[in-house]
Protein backbone atom coordinates (compact mmCIF):
# COMPACT_ATOMS: atom_id res chain seq x y z
CA UNK A 1 0.00 0.00 0.00
CA UNK A 2 3.20 2.43 0.73
CA UNK A 3 3.88 1.84 -2.50
CA UNK A 4 0.66 2.47 -4.30
CA UNK A 5 1.02 5.62 -2.51
CA UNK A 6 4.06 6.88 -3.74
CA UNK A 7 3.33 6.32 -6.89
CA UNK A 8 0.35 7.94 -6.85
CA UNK A 9 1.67 10.86 -5.11
CA UNK A 10 4.83 10.84 -7.17
CA UNK A 11 3.23 10.15 -10.64
CA UNK A 12 0.50 12.14 -10.10
CA UNK A 13 1.84 15.46 -9.09
CA UNK A 14 4.80 15.63 -11.91
CA UNK A 15 1.62 14.34 -14.58
CA UNK A 16 -0.20 17.48 -13.38
CA UNK A 17 2.14 19.74 -13.67
CA UNK A 18 3.52 18.54 -17.02
CA UNK A 19 -0.31 19.23 -18.07
CA UNK A 20 -0.35 22.70 -16.16
CA UNK A 21 2.91 23.75 -17.94
CA UNK A 22 0.99 22.64 -21.28
CA UNK A 23 -1.92 25.18 -20.31
CA UNK A 24 -4.36 22.57 -19.82
CA UNK A 25 -5.65 21.43 -15.62
CA UNK A 26 -3.74 19.38 -13.67
CA UNK A 27 -6.44 17.00 -13.26
CA UNK A 28 -6.25 15.96 -16.80
CA UNK A 29 -2.80 14.58 -15.92
CA UNK A 30 -3.43 13.23 -13.03
CA UNK A 31 -6.29 10.75 -14.54
CA UNK A 32 -4.16 10.03 -17.41
CA UNK A 33 -1.89 8.93 -15.05
CA UNK A 34 -4.24 7.08 -13.06
CA UNK A 35 -5.56 4.81 -15.94
CA UNK A 36 -2.38 4.06 -16.74
CA UNK A 37 -1.48 3.14 -13.28
CA UNK A 38 -4.18 1.51 -12.77
CA UNK A 39 -5.22 -2.57 -13.11
CA UNK A 40 -6.23 -1.40 -17.32
CA UNK A 41 -2.73 -0.96 -18.08
CA UNK A 42 0.22 -0.94 -16.06
CA UNK A 43 -1.34 -2.78 -12.61
CA UNK A 44 1.01 -1.08 -10.21
CA UNK A 45 -1.55 0.59 -7.49
CA UNK A 46 -2.56 -2.55 -4.89
CA UNK A 47 -5.67 -3.76 -4.34
CA UNK A 48 -5.52 -2.78 -1.03
CA UNK A 49 -5.44 1.05 -2.12
CA UNK A 50 -8.06 0.49 -4.83
CA UNK A 51 -10.22 -0.92 -2.33
CA UNK A 52 -9.72 2.03 0.16
CA UNK A 53 -10.64 4.63 -2.85
CA UNK A 54 -13.91 5.24 -2.38
CA UNK A 55 -12.98 6.26 1.26
CA UNK A 56 -10.32 8.16 0.37
CA UNK A 57 -12.89 9.97 -2.08
CA UNK A 58 -14.77 10.91 0.87
CA UNK A 59 -11.88 12.88 2.49
CA UNK A 60 -11.04 14.76 -0.62
CA UNK A 61 -14.21 15.85 -1.57
CA UNK A 62 -15.31 16.74 2.05
CA UNK A 63 -11.84 18.51 1.50
CA UNK A 64 -12.93 20.51 -1.26
CA UNK A 65 -16.52 21.11 -0.04
CA UNK A 66 -15.37 22.86 3.26
CA UNK A 67 -13.49 24.87 0.85
CA UNK A 68 -16.21 26.12 -0.87
CA UNK A 69 -17.98 27.12 1.69
CA UNK A 70 -15.38 29.35 3.29
CA UNK A 71 -15.10 30.74 -0.02
CA UNK A 72 -18.98 31.65 -0.45
CA UNK A 73 -19.81 34.89 0.03
CA UNK A 74 -23.08 35.61 1.28
CA UNK A 75 -24.24 39.48 0.03
CA UNK A 76 -24.03 37.64 -3.38
CA UNK A 77 -25.69 34.70 -3.07
CA UNK A 78 -28.14 37.16 -1.31
CA UNK A 79 -28.26 39.15 -4.79
CA UNK A 80 -28.43 35.73 -6.87
CA UNK A 81 -30.04 33.33 -4.12
CA UNK A 82 -33.25 32.44 -6.63
CA UNK A 83 -30.50 31.49 -9.43
CA UNK A 84 -28.73 29.65 -6.94
CA UNK A 85 -31.90 27.84 -5.78
CA UNK A 86 -32.91 26.99 -9.38
CA UNK A 87 -29.11 26.23 -10.54
CA UNK A 88 -29.79 23.26 -8.01
CA UNK A 89 -32.83 21.50 -9.30
CA UNK A 90 -33.79 22.61 -12.85
CA UNK A 91 -30.41 22.06 -14.64
CA UNK A 92 -29.58 18.66 -13.55
CA UNK A 93 -33.53 17.20 -14.23
CA UNK A 94 -33.43 18.67 -17.38
CA UNK A 95 -30.65 16.46 -18.28
CA UNK A 96 -32.02 13.09 -16.70
CA UNK A 97 -35.34 13.75 -18.62
CA UNK A 98 -33.34 13.76 -21.84
CA UNK A 99 -30.54 11.30 -21.44
CA UNK A 100 -33.64 9.07 -20.31
CA UNK A 101 -35.80 9.89 -23.50
CA UNK A 102 -32.67 8.90 -25.67
CA UNK A 103 -31.46 6.32 -23.74
CA UNK A 104 -34.78 4.71 -25.30
CA UNK A 105 -33.72 4.73 -28.76
CA UNK A 106 -29.74 4.85 -28.78
CA UNK A 107 -29.73 1.83 -25.65
CA UNK A 108 -32.91 -0.10 -26.24
CA UNK A 109 -33.64 1.15 -21.86
CA UNK A 110 -36.63 1.59 -20.71
CA UNK A 111 -37.55 5.12 -19.37
CA UNK A 112 -36.92 4.15 -15.38
CA UNK A 113 -33.52 2.51 -16.84
CA UNK A 114 -33.14 5.19 -19.19
CA UNK A 115 -33.43 7.96 -15.97
CA UNK A 116 -31.41 5.59 -13.72
CA UNK A 117 -28.93 6.56 -16.18
CA UNK A 118 -29.82 10.42 -16.20
CA UNK A 119 -29.42 11.07 -12.67
CA UNK A 120 -25.95 9.02 -12.79
CA UNK A 121 -25.06 11.64 -15.81
CA UNK A 122 -26.89 14.35 -14.32
CA UNK A 123 -25.10 15.15 -11.20
CA UNK A 124 -22.13 17.47 -11.21
CA UNK A 125 -18.86 17.20 -9.77
CA UNK A 126 -17.80 18.87 -6.93
CA UNK A 127 -14.11 18.14 -7.24
CA UNK A 128 -13.76 19.96 -10.29
CA UNK A 129 -16.37 23.07 -10.12
CA UNK A 130 -15.14 24.08 -6.54
CA UNK A 131 -11.37 24.34 -7.71
CA UNK A 132 -12.87 26.07 -11.00
CA UNK A 133 -15.22 28.83 -9.61
CA UNK A 134 -12.57 29.06 -6.88
CA UNK A 135 -10.06 29.89 -8.86
CA UNK A 136 -12.29 32.69 -10.82
CA UNK A 137 -13.40 33.76 -7.29
CA UNK A 138 -9.33 34.72 -7.08
CA UNK A 139 -9.07 36.63 -10.20
CA UNK A 140 -12.24 38.60 -9.58
CA UNK A 141 -14.29 37.03 -12.52
CA UNK A 142 -17.77 37.31 -12.51
CA UNK A 143 -18.05 38.33 -8.93
CA UNK A 144 -19.59 41.57 -8.86
CA UNK A 145 -23.17 39.38 -10.35
CA UNK A 146 -21.71 36.35 -7.39
CA UNK A 147 -21.61 34.29 -10.55
CA UNK A 148 -19.40 31.81 -9.00
CA UNK A 149 -21.08 31.58 -5.91
CA UNK A 150 -24.20 30.87 -7.54
CA UNK A 151 -22.51 28.13 -9.29
CA UNK A 152 -21.03 26.68 -5.93
CA UNK A 153 -24.43 26.37 -4.08
CA UNK A 154 -26.00 25.35 -7.15
CA UNK A 155 -24.11 22.40 -7.32
CA UNK A 156 -24.19 20.99 -3.86
CA UNK A 157 -27.79 21.37 -3.98
CA UNK A 158 -27.85 19.64 -7.33
CA UNK A 159 -26.15 16.11 -5.69
CA UNK A 160 -28.45 16.05 -2.81
CA UNK A 161 -31.42 15.66 -5.57
CA UNK A 162 -29.52 13.45 -7.62
CA UNK A 163 -28.39 11.42 -4.69
CA UNK A 164 -31.89 11.39 -3.69
CA UNK A 165 -33.56 10.32 -6.63
CA UNK A 166 -31.01 7.67 -7.78
CA UNK A 167 -31.27 5.89 -4.54
CA UNK A 168 -35.21 5.91 -4.76
CA UNK A 169 -34.80 4.50 -8.38
CA UNK A 170 -32.20 1.82 -7.53
CA UNK A 171 -34.46 0.85 -4.57
CA UNK A 172 -37.48 0.45 -6.99
CA UNK A 173 -35.14 -2.42 -9.53
CA UNK A 174 -33.71 -4.16 -6.23
CA UNK A 175 -36.93 -4.15 -3.75
CA UNK A 176 -39.23 -4.81 -7.02
CA UNK A 177 -41.89 -1.70 -5.80
CA UNK A 178 -41.59 1.78 -4.41
CA UNK A 179 -41.36 1.56 -0.88
CA UNK A 180 -44.53 3.55 1.16
CA UNK A 181 -44.72 5.08 4.20
CA UNK A 182 -47.86 5.40 6.77
CA UNK A 183 -48.26 9.00 8.60
CA UNK A 184 -49.57 9.51 11.76
CA UNK A 185 -54.08 9.85 10.86
CA UNK A 186 -53.60 6.91 8.35
CA UNK A 187 -51.93 8.71 5.63
CA UNK A 188 -49.91 6.69 3.20
CA UNK A 189 -47.38 8.25 0.41
CA UNK A 190 -45.35 6.82 -1.85
CA UNK A 191 -41.93 7.13 -1.57
CA UNK A 192 -41.83 9.52 -4.85
CA UNK A 193 -44.44 11.32 -2.98
CA UNK A 194 -41.89 11.72 -0.51
CA UNK A 195 -39.26 13.10 -2.48
CA UNK A 196 -40.06 16.78 -2.17
CA UNK A 197 -39.96 16.46 1.86
CA UNK A 198 -37.23 14.31 1.94
CA UNK A 199 -34.98 17.05 -0.14
CA UNK A 200 -36.20 19.79 1.81
CA UNK A 201 -35.25 17.89 5.00
CA UNK A 202 -31.93 16.99 4.05
CA UNK A 203 -31.06 20.40 2.87
CA UNK A 204 -32.77 22.25 6.04
CA UNK A 205 -31.32 20.19 8.28
CA UNK A 206 -27.70 19.55 6.67
CA UNK A 207 -27.76 23.76 6.94
CA UNK A 208 -28.58 23.27 10.59
CA UNK A 209 -26.08 20.78 11.06
CA UNK A 210 -23.43 22.91 9.70
CA UNK A 211 -24.29 25.77 11.20
CA UNK A 212 -24.01 23.52 15.08
CA UNK A 213 -20.69 22.26 14.04
CA UNK A 214 -19.32 25.73 13.16
CA UNK A 215 -20.76 27.23 16.18
CA UNK A 216 -19.12 24.15 18.34
CA UNK A 217 -15.80 25.00 16.53
CA UNK A 218 -16.09 28.53 18.00
CA UNK A 219 -16.75 27.25 21.16
CA UNK A 220 -13.84 25.11 21.29
CA UNK A 221 -11.24 27.10 19.41
CA UNK A 222 -11.60 31.05 19.75
CA UNK A 223 -13.74 31.28 23.50
CA UNK A 224 -12.25 28.20 25.41
CA UNK A 225 -8.95 27.63 23.59
CA UNK A 226 -8.71 24.48 23.03
CA UNK A 227 -6.12 24.64 20.53
CA UNK A 228 -2.10 26.25 20.39
CA UNK A 229 -1.65 26.63 17.09
CA UNK A 230 -3.30 26.76 13.77
CA UNK A 231 -2.36 22.93 12.89
CA UNK A 232 -4.47 21.95 15.48
CA UNK A 233 -7.05 24.46 14.38
CA UNK A 234 -7.20 22.06 11.07
CA UNK A 235 -6.91 19.08 12.52
CA UNK A 236 -10.52 20.25 14.73
CA UNK A 237 -12.18 21.32 11.63
CA UNK A 238 -10.64 18.88 9.50
CA UNK A 239 -11.98 15.94 11.29
CA UNK A 240 -15.51 17.53 12.46
CA UNK A 241 -16.20 17.97 8.90
CA UNK A 242 -15.61 14.51 7.89
CA UNK A 243 -17.64 13.36 10.86
CA UNK A 244 -20.32 15.20 9.38
CA UNK A 245 -19.82 13.19 5.86
CA UNK A 246 -19.48 9.65 7.16
CA UNK A 247 -22.18 9.92 9.56
CA UNK A 248 -24.66 11.21 6.67
CA UNK A 249 -25.29 7.33 5.02
CA UNK A 250 -26.06 6.10 8.74
CA UNK A 251 -28.23 8.99 9.72
CA UNK A 252 -29.72 9.84 6.31
CA UNK A 253 -31.50 12.89 7.40
CA UNK A 254 -29.63 15.58 6.19
CA UNK A 255 -26.99 15.73 3.53
CA UNK A 256 -23.49 15.30 4.68
CA UNK A 257 -21.80 16.98 1.68
CA UNK A 258 -23.86 20.03 1.95
CA UNK A 259 -23.40 19.72 5.75
CA UNK A 260 -19.34 19.92 5.31
CA UNK A 261 -19.92 23.24 2.97
CA UNK A 262 -22.37 25.27 5.13
CA UNK A 263 -19.69 24.48 8.02
CA UNK A 264 -17.28 26.53 6.10
CA UNK A 265 -19.97 28.87 4.99
CA UNK A 266 -20.89 29.78 8.13
CA UNK A 267 -17.34 29.56 10.41
CA UNK A 268 -16.46 32.18 8.07
CA UNK A 269 -19.65 34.31 8.77
CA UNK A 270 -19.17 33.49 12.53
CA UNK A 271 -15.38 33.61 13.36
CA UNK A 272 -13.81 35.70 9.77
CA UNK A 273 -9.71 35.56 11.39
CA UNK A 274 -10.41 32.02 11.92
CA UNK A 275 -11.92 31.23 8.68
CA UNK A 276 -9.04 32.67 7.13
CA UNK A 277 -6.36 30.32 9.28
CA UNK A 278 -8.49 27.54 8.55
CA UNK A 279 -8.57 28.02 4.51
CA UNK A 280 -5.02 28.40 4.17
CA UNK A 281 -4.42 25.17 5.93
CA UNK A 282 -7.52 23.59 3.90
CA UNK A 283 -5.68 24.61 0.49
CA UNK A 284 -2.09 22.79 1.80
CA UNK A 285 -4.40 19.78 2.34
CA UNK A 286 -6.23 20.04 -0.90
CA UNK A 287 -2.25 19.65 -2.83
CA UNK A 288 -2.50 16.29 -1.57
CA UNK A 289 -6.25 15.36 -1.49
CA UNK A 290 -6.45 16.05 -5.45
CA UNK A 291 -3.55 14.24 -6.85
CA UNK A 292 -5.39 11.35 -4.96
CA UNK A 293 -8.84 12.07 -5.87
CA UNK A 294 -7.89 12.31 -9.31
CA UNK A 295 -5.39 9.60 -9.76
CA UNK A 296 -7.80 7.01 -7.90
CA UNK A 297 -10.63 8.21 -10.49
CA UNK A 298 -8.53 7.43 -13.61
CA UNK A 299 -7.60 4.23 -11.66
CA UNK A 300 -11.40 3.14 -10.94
CA UNK A 301 -12.39 4.00 -14.52
CA UNK A 302 -13.41 0.28 -16.39
CA UNK A 303 -11.46 1.24 -19.83
CA UNK A 304 -12.88 -2.65 -20.91
CA UNK A 305 -16.53 -1.67 -21.92
CA UNK A 306 -15.81 1.89 -23.74
CA UNK A 307 -15.56 0.74 -27.02
CA UNK A 308 -18.62 -0.67 -27.06
CA UNK A 309 -20.74 2.69 -25.99
CA UNK A 310 -18.12 5.46 -27.54
CA UNK A 311 -20.07 6.71 -30.76
CA UNK A 312 -23.83 6.90 -29.38
CA UNK A 313 -22.54 7.50 -25.52
CA UNK A 314 -20.89 10.58 -26.64
CA UNK A 315 -23.47 11.41 -29.04
CA UNK A 316 -25.85 10.82 -25.60
CA UNK A 317 -23.31 13.43 -23.38
CA UNK A 318 -24.18 16.37 -26.25
CA UNK A 319 -27.09 16.02 -26.43
CA UNK A 320 -27.40 16.25 -22.69
CA UNK A 321 -25.52 18.96 -22.13
CA UNK A 322 -27.05 21.05 -25.07
CA UNK A 323 -30.63 20.43 -24.92
CA UNK A 324 -31.02 19.61 -21.16
CA UNK A 325 -28.67 21.25 -19.59
CA UNK A 326 -28.86 24.74 -21.73
CA UNK A 327 -32.86 24.47 -21.43
CA UNK A 328 -32.01 23.66 -17.26
CA UNK A 329 -29.16 26.96 -16.90
CA UNK A 330 -31.69 29.38 -18.99
CA UNK A 331 -34.95 28.70 -17.20
CA UNK A 332 -32.52 28.96 -14.06
CA UNK A 333 -31.30 32.51 -15.18
CA UNK A 334 -35.05 33.82 -16.75
CA UNK A 335 -35.20 37.28 -14.91
CA UNK A 336 -32.31 37.25 -13.61
CA UNK A 337 -29.41 40.04 -14.57
CA UNK A 338 -26.86 38.02 -15.55
CA UNK A 339 -26.39 38.91 -19.78
CA UNK A 340 -26.15 36.25 -22.78
CA UNK A 341 -21.92 35.61 -21.89
CA UNK A 342 -22.71 34.59 -18.34
CA UNK A 343 -25.46 32.36 -19.11
CA UNK A 344 -23.49 30.84 -21.78
CA UNK A 345 -20.79 30.47 -19.21
CA UNK A 346 -22.71 27.52 -17.53
CA UNK A 347 -21.84 25.32 -20.31
CA UNK A 348 -18.20 24.78 -19.24
CA UNK A 349 -18.92 26.22 -15.64
CA UNK A 350 -21.49 23.61 -15.07
CA UNK A 351 -20.64 20.73 -16.75
CA UNK A 352 -17.74 18.75 -15.47
CA UNK A 353 -18.89 15.29 -14.36
CA UNK A 354 -16.80 12.92 -12.08
CA UNK A 355 -16.84 12.18 -8.20
CA UNK A 356 -20.41 11.17 -8.37
CA UNK A 357 -20.38 9.41 -11.58
CA UNK A 358 -17.15 6.81 -10.26
CA UNK A 359 -19.29 6.42 -6.52
CA UNK A 360 -22.28 5.47 -7.39
CA UNK A 361 -22.03 4.56 -11.52
CA UNK A 362 -20.99 0.94 -10.22
CA UNK A 363 -23.84 0.62 -8.31
CA UNK A 364 -26.69 -0.41 -10.98
CA UNK A 365 -24.07 -3.09 -12.16
CA UNK A 366 -23.97 -4.28 -8.71
CA UNK A 367 -27.66 -4.37 -7.91
CA UNK A 368 -28.67 -6.56 -10.91
CA UNK A 369 -30.30 -4.02 -13.07
CA UNK A 370 -30.59 -4.53 -16.91
CA UNK A 371 -27.96 -2.55 -18.97
CA UNK A 372 -25.90 -2.27 -15.53
CA UNK A 373 -22.44 -2.44 -17.63
CA UNK A 374 -23.71 -0.06 -19.58
CA UNK A 375 -24.30 2.75 -16.97
CA UNK A 376 -20.63 2.22 -15.80
CA UNK A 377 -19.19 2.02 -19.40
CA UNK A 378 -21.62 6.01 -20.22
CA UNK A 379 -20.23 6.94 -16.29
CA UNK A 380 -16.90 6.60 -17.01
CA UNK A 381 -17.04 7.86 -20.52
CA UNK A 382 -18.76 10.82 -18.76
CA UNK A 383 -15.92 11.35 -16.25
CA UNK A 384 -13.26 10.96 -19.18
CA UNK A 385 -15.03 13.35 -21.55
CA UNK A 386 -16.56 16.19 -19.03
CA UNK A 387 -14.22 16.83 -16.00
CA UNK A 388 -10.75 17.78 -18.56
CA UNK A 389 -12.88 19.59 -21.34
CA UNK A 390 -15.11 21.30 -18.31
CA UNK A 391 -12.03 22.57 -16.32
CA UNK A 392 -10.22 23.21 -19.33
CA UNK A 393 -12.86 25.41 -20.72
CA UNK A 394 -13.56 26.74 -17.94
CA UNK A 395 -10.27 28.22 -17.30
CA UNK A 396 -10.29 29.87 -21.25
CA UNK A 397 -13.71 31.07 -21.42
CA UNK A 398 -14.05 32.94 -18.04
CA UNK A 399 -12.10 35.36 -18.91
CA UNK A 400 -13.60 36.02 -22.69
CA UNK A 401 -17.27 35.94 -20.81
CA UNK A 402 -17.13 37.42 -17.59
CA UNK A 403 -16.59 40.79 -15.99
CA UNK A 404 -13.54 41.48 -14.22
CA UNK A 405 -14.84 42.69 -10.38
CA UNK A 406 -12.79 43.03 -7.33
CA UNK A 407 -11.68 40.26 -5.49
CA UNK A 408 -12.35 39.72 -1.84
CA UNK A 409 -9.75 38.63 -0.05
CA UNK A 410 -11.93 37.64 2.53
CA UNK A 411 -13.34 35.12 0.88
CA UNK A 412 -10.20 33.56 -1.22
CA UNK A 413 -7.24 32.97 -0.14
CA UNK A 414 -4.72 35.55 -2.43
CA UNK A 415 -0.95 33.95 -3.39
CA UNK A 416 1.17 37.03 -3.97
CA UNK A 417 4.94 36.49 -4.57
CA UNK A 418 6.78 38.43 -1.55
CA UNK A 419 10.16 40.15 -1.81
CA UNK A 420 11.94 42.40 0.30
CA UNK A 421 14.32 44.65 -0.91
CA UNK A 422 16.93 45.41 2.17
CA UNK A 423 19.51 48.40 1.84
CA UNK A 424 22.84 47.74 3.94
CA UNK A 425 26.03 49.57 3.70
CA UNK A 426 29.06 48.24 5.33
CA UNK A 427 28.60 49.94 8.69
CA UNK A 428 27.65 48.56 12.03
CA UNK A 429 24.36 49.05 11.23
CA UNK A 430 24.11 46.25 8.33
CA UNK A 431 24.01 43.52 11.46
CA UNK A 432 20.50 45.03 12.62
CA UNK A 433 18.93 45.40 9.78
CA UNK A 434 19.59 41.85 8.18
CA UNK A 435 18.67 40.22 11.65
CA UNK A 436 15.28 42.33 11.12
CA UNK A 437 14.83 41.29 7.58
CA UNK A 438 15.61 37.59 8.92
CA UNK A 439 13.20 37.80 11.08
CA UNK A 440 10.20 38.79 8.37
CA UNK A 441 11.29 36.88 5.67
CA UNK A 442 10.77 33.64 7.98
CA UNK A 443 7.59 34.79 9.61
CA UNK A 444 6.41 35.32 6.00
CA UNK A 445 8.40 33.10 3.84
CA UNK A 446 9.65 35.84 1.84
CA UNK A 447 12.42 35.91 -0.37
CA UNK A 448 15.53 39.00 0.15
CA UNK A 449 17.18 41.02 -2.26
CA UNK A 450 20.16 42.39 -0.35
CA UNK A 451 21.19 45.75 -2.00
CA UNK A 452 24.47 47.46 -1.41
CA UNK A 453 25.16 50.91 -2.86
CA UNK A 454 29.32 51.09 -3.44
CA UNK A 455 30.31 54.75 -3.35
CA UNK A 456 33.89 54.22 -2.19
CA UNK A 457 34.99 51.03 -3.42
CA UNK A 458 36.47 48.76 -0.55
CA UNK A 459 36.43 45.29 -1.35
CA UNK A 460 36.92 43.85 1.68
CA UNK A 461 34.10 45.82 3.24
CA UNK A 462 32.03 44.46 0.52
CA UNK A 463 33.27 40.93 1.11
CA UNK A 464 33.08 41.75 4.90
CA UNK A 465 29.38 42.55 3.97
CA UNK A 466 28.66 39.20 1.54
CA UNK A 467 29.86 36.92 4.12
CA UNK A 468 27.18 38.44 7.05
CA UNK A 469 24.41 38.27 4.26
CA UNK A 470 25.38 34.55 3.63
CA UNK A 471 25.06 33.78 7.63
CA UNK A 472 22.20 35.29 8.87
CA UNK A 473 20.02 34.48 5.50
CA UNK A 474 21.34 30.76 5.57
CA UNK A 475 17.82 29.34 6.03
CA UNK A 476 15.98 32.44 3.60
CA UNK A 477 16.34 32.46 -0.15
CA UNK A 478 17.86 35.39 -0.44
CA UNK A 479 20.06 37.25 -3.57
CA UNK A 480 23.14 39.60 -2.69
CA UNK A 481 23.54 42.62 -5.58
CA UNK A 482 26.00 45.43 -5.48
CA UNK A 483 25.30 48.67 -7.64
CA UNK A 484 27.18 51.60 -8.12
CA UNK A 485 25.36 55.09 -8.11
CA UNK A 486 23.48 57.26 -5.92
CA UNK A 487 21.71 55.25 -3.02
CA UNK A 488 18.09 56.46 -2.76
CA UNK A 489 17.84 56.31 -6.68
CA UNK A 490 19.83 53.20 -6.89
CA UNK A 491 17.39 51.48 -3.87
CA UNK A 492 14.29 52.78 -6.03
CA UNK A 493 15.48 51.56 -9.40
CA UNK A 494 16.38 48.01 -7.62
CA UNK A 495 12.74 48.06 -6.25
CA UNK A 496 11.55 48.13 -9.96
CA UNK A 497 14.12 45.98 -11.29
CA UNK A 498 13.49 42.90 -8.70
CA UNK A 499 9.60 43.83 -8.18
CA UNK A 500 9.82 44.08 -4.64
CA UNK A 501 7.34 44.74 -2.69
CA UNK A 502 8.69 46.13 0.49
CA UNK A 503 11.78 48.09 1.71
CA UNK A 504 13.89 47.42 4.66
CA UNK A 505 16.82 49.83 5.70
CA UNK A 506 18.79 51.37 8.50
CA UNK A 507 17.96 54.99 9.71
CA UNK A 508 21.18 56.88 9.37
CA UNK A 509 20.56 59.21 12.65
CA UNK A 510 22.88 59.42 15.15
CA UNK A 511 22.37 63.04 16.31
CA UNK A 512 19.13 64.12 17.68
CA UNK A 513 18.22 66.35 14.53
CA UNK A 514 19.30 63.69 12.22
CA UNK A 515 16.50 61.71 14.61
CA UNK A 516 14.37 64.14 13.73
CA UNK A 517 14.76 64.51 9.93
CA UNK A 518 14.99 60.61 9.52
CA UNK A 519 17.94 61.08 7.25
CA UNK A 520 18.32 62.39 3.82
CA UNK A 521 18.35 59.17 2.22
CA UNK A 522 15.88 57.50 4.63
CA UNK A 523 13.67 60.71 3.81
CA UNK A 524 13.93 60.48 0.32
CA UNK A 525 13.07 56.87 -0.23
CA UNK A 526 9.90 57.46 1.76
CA UNK A 527 8.91 60.64 -0.11
CA UNK A 528 9.21 58.83 -3.20
CA UNK A 529 8.64 55.04 -2.57
CA UNK A 530 4.84 53.44 -2.48
CA UNK A 531 5.77 50.66 -1.01
CA UNK A 532 6.01 49.78 2.92
CA UNK A 533 9.35 50.66 4.37
CA UNK A 534 11.06 49.98 7.75
CA UNK A 535 13.53 51.69 9.43
CA UNK A 536 15.43 49.70 11.66
CA UNK A 537 17.57 51.87 14.29
CA UNK A 538 18.95 49.88 17.40
CA UNK A 539 16.36 48.07 19.41
CA UNK A 540 13.82 50.55 17.57
CA UNK A 541 11.85 50.12 13.98
CA UNK A 542 9.31 53.35 12.20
Amino acid sequence: MLASIVWILLAGFFAGQIVRRLGAPPLIGMILVGILLGPQVLDVIGSETLAAADALRTVAVMIILVKAGLGLDREKLAQQGSVALRLGFLPATCEALVVAVLAMYLFDFDFLTGLLLGVILGAESPAVIVPGMLHLKRLGLGVAKGIPDAILTGSALSDVLILLVFSLLLNFFGAGGIDHVTLPGGLTLTALQLLPFQVLLEISMGLLIGYLAARLIEVLLVKQSWTANSTQDLLVVATLALLLVIVAPVWPYYSGYLAAMALGFFLIERDAPLARTIRDGFDGLWTIAEIVLFVLLGATIELEFLGNVLAPGLVLLALGLVIGRMLGWWLSTLGSNWNWRERFFLLPGNMPKATVQAAIGALPLAAGVPGGETILALAALSILVTAPLGAWFTRIAAPLLLEQGEVDPTKVTLKAHARMLVAVDTSAQASRVLTKAAELARQNDTEVVVLHVINHPHPEDVAALELQVEQRLADVRHTFVTVNGTVPEAILHAVERFAATDIVMGKRGHRPWEDVLLGSISQAVIEQSSLPVLLVDGEREA
